[in-house]
């Protein structure tokens, strides 16, 4: 089963395996990090759920919608790798994924 990296508010480091389908959103709700609130359910309508995609996996998510964008514009945290997890789907070819809990707004 393929995993990713996730980088908790704290900076510690926490492997969870990650199922193809789901998204990264769903991965981190169900692996108990609370401090990702996922208000929404996942519906990109709230951003709670962002994150800071390693740069190193940026070229190889899909493109930002003008929804998740503009959801973005709202977060005194965006930067150049801001994502809403909710919106990125996770797929074996992003297996090793490294993403960081963006501190909330």
């Amino acid at each position: 089963m393929s995993q990713i990296i996730i980088i908790d508010r704290a900076g510690a480091e926490h492997p969870v395996e990650a199922q193809a389908g789901l998204s990264v959103m769903e991965i981190i709700r169900d692996n108990g990090f609370d401090e990702l609130l996922a208000l929404c359910g996942g519906c990109c309508s709230c951003a709670t759920c962002h994150v800071f995609v390693d740069p190193a996996f940026a070229d190889r998510l899909g493109p930002m919608s003008e929804d998740e964008d503009d959801l973005l514009e709202s977060s005194d945290h965006r930067a150049e790798t801001s994502r809403l997890s909710c919106q990125i789907a996770f797929a074996d070819s992003l297996d090793g994924l490294r993403v960081t809990i963006a501190p909330e707004d």
